[in-house]
C-alpha cells in the first residue's frame, strides 16, 4: 500500500518535471531550434493546429529557422501566427518558405528571461510539494483506516519526502543549466 502511494507520487512528480522541461524549451536562448515554435498555433482548414502540423520547420543556421509551408495559401497565416506569438520574432516570407531570424538577446532581455525561468521553477516546486501533500494525506487516511500502522505511515512519509527532495534537486539542476544557457553570449 505504501509502495503504491510512493509510486503514484513519483510518477506524478516525474510528469511535473517533464512539463517543466517542456516549458523551458519554449524560452529562447538566441539560438534557433525547431521546438521554439511548438506552442504557436495557426488556423489550418478551420481548426487551430501547431505550426509543425501545417509546415516543415528546420534550422537553417544558428540564428535562422526556415519554415516550409505545405500549402502555399497558408504562408500568410503562418507568418501572422509567428508575429502575434509571444516570442517577439519577425518572420519574412519568400513564396512558401518563411525565414525567421533570431535577434540577439540584449543583457536586459536575458535577465528578464532568467526571471521567467525562476518563476516557472517555483511553480514546478509548488506542484511537487502539492503532490507530496496529497501522498501524505493518502498515508494518513490509510493509517486512520487501520490499513497501516503509525510506524509504516512515518516510513512512508520519509519515503515521500526523499523523492520530493530528489525531484526538487532535479528542478534546481535544470534551472542552473537554463540560466547558464541564457546568460552566455
Amino acid at each position: 500500500m505504501i509502495n503504491d502511494v510512493r509510486d503514484d507520487a513519483l510518477t506524478r512528480m516525474n510528469k511535473s518535471i517533464e512539463s517543466y522541461k517542456t516549458e523551458l524549451q519554449k524560452i529562447r536562448t538566441g539560438r534557433a531550434h525547431a521546438s521554439l515554435l511548438d506552442h504557436v498555433t495557426v488556423e489550418f482548414y478551420g481548426s487551430e493546429v501547431p505550426i509543425s502540423q501545417a509546415a516543415n520547420i528546420s534550422v537553417e543556421d544558428a540564428r535562422t529557422l526556415a519554415i516550409t509551408v505545405w500549402d502555399a495559401s497558408m504562408a500568410k497565416a503562418v507568418e501572422k501566427a509567428i508575429m502575434t506569438s509571444d516570442l517577439g520574432l519577425n518572420p519574412s516570407s519568400a513564396g512558401n518558405v518563411i525565414r525567421v531570424p533570431m535577434p540577439p538577446l540584449t543583457e536586459e532581455r536575458r535577465r528578464d528571461l532568467v526571471k521567467v525561468v525562476k518563476e516557472l521553477t517555483e511553480n514546478a516546486r509548488v506542484a511537487i510539494r502539492n503532490i507530496r501533500r496529497d501522498a501524505n494525506s493518502e498515508l494518513k487516511a490509510l493509517q486512520k483506516d487501520k490499513d497501516i500502522s503509525e510506524d509504516e505511515e512515518r516510513k512512508g512519509q520519509e519515503l515521500i519526502q526523499k523523492i520530493t527532495d530528489e525531484s526538487i534537486a532535479k528542478l534546481e539542476e535544470l534551472l542552473k543549466e537554463k540560466e547558464k544557457e541564457l546568460m552566455e553570449i
